[in-house]
């Protein structure tokens, strides 16, 4: 029997017959269709579009923008992070077709400033897949002038809808910012100025006799720092304002894996 690979075929999985249709009436999946069915759709349309000799231009459309506002981009991360951390990750991997699809261009819905530290690989943190996030990495997140400008270029040219700073459990360069002047005047020139970007924020830390409890308040009000310095440039300030980003911290704690997000403003407030 001949076969129409224009419609779906009645005896394939639940998963190629959504593919096919997906393929044949582009808008016909429903919202809240499960991951594996709607990946298994886009995978088809991909493939349709490359045999056909479409352009990168056209290909590149076909790719979902699951992310539309701040608050989109800020629940895309804690569902990702919930994932993480409770072993139910997807580990998000995308097919060879896809992955041409980004060849014209790239569409992170967020953008962050997160730590060198090799116990903190952003993507996999927030359960996110190749293209979903635009990450600078600089011991003890500070923001430089470097970075600022990777910033700006996220913000400007690739419309993000989120700038986070992320801080993290155990964090190196705040603990190198706590030591004494004596000893940090020990260290490289190039990382005496890292240091020194950080030392603002610990300079006043309250009173906490709990060494992890104290650690952890130096590793947010060291974000906090960051974020008062992002939000002092023109183009991230002017963003924020227009409602169309928003700038965020956080605090990823390494044994458990957890993120906690700081997105209220008092959260964020200066001491």
């Amino acid at each position: 029997m001949s076969h129409n690979p224009d419609r779906p075929d009645q005896s394939a999985t639940p998963e190629t017959a959504a593919a096919a249709l997906a393929a044949t009436v582009p808008g016909a999946l429903p919202d809240g269709l499960p991951d594996q069915l709607l990946s298994a759709a886009l995978e088809r349309r991909l493939l349709k579009a490359i045999r056909r000799g479409a352009s990168m231009e056209d290909i590149a459309e076909l790719r979902p923008n699951r992310v539309s506002s701040p608050e989109e981009a800020i629940r895309a991360l804690e569902d990702g992070n919930a994932r993480f951390f409770s072993g139910q990750a997807r580990r998000p991997e995308i097919s060879a077709n896809e992955r041409r699809a980004q060849i014209i261009g790239q569409t992170p819905f967020a953008a962050v400033l997160a730590c060198s530290d090799s116990r903190v690989p952003v993507e996999l943190v927030f359960d996110q897949g190749l293209g979903d996030l635009f990450v600078v990495r600089v011991a003890g997140n500070v923001v430089g002038e470097s970075g600022l400008g990777t910033l700006e270029y996220a913000i400007r040219h690739l419309q993000v809808q989120l700038v986070l700073v992320l801080g993290h459990e155990g964090c190196g360069a705040v603990a190198a910012a706590m030591l004494t002047q004596a000893e940090i005047d020990q260290e490289p020139e190039h990382l005496r100025r890292l240091i020194g970007q950080i030392q603002p924020s610990v300079q006043d830390l309250p009173a906490i006799r709990d060494k992890k409890a104290r650690m952890r308040e130096a590793v947010i009000s060291n974000v906090r720092l960051q974020v008062h310095r992002l939000r002092q440039q023109a183009v991230i300030r002017e963003a924020e304002a227009s409602g169309r980003i928003r700038v965020i911290g956080g605090y990823y704690e390494i044994g458990s894996g957890a993120v906690d997000l700081l997105t209220e403003p008092e959260e964020l407030q200066l001491d």
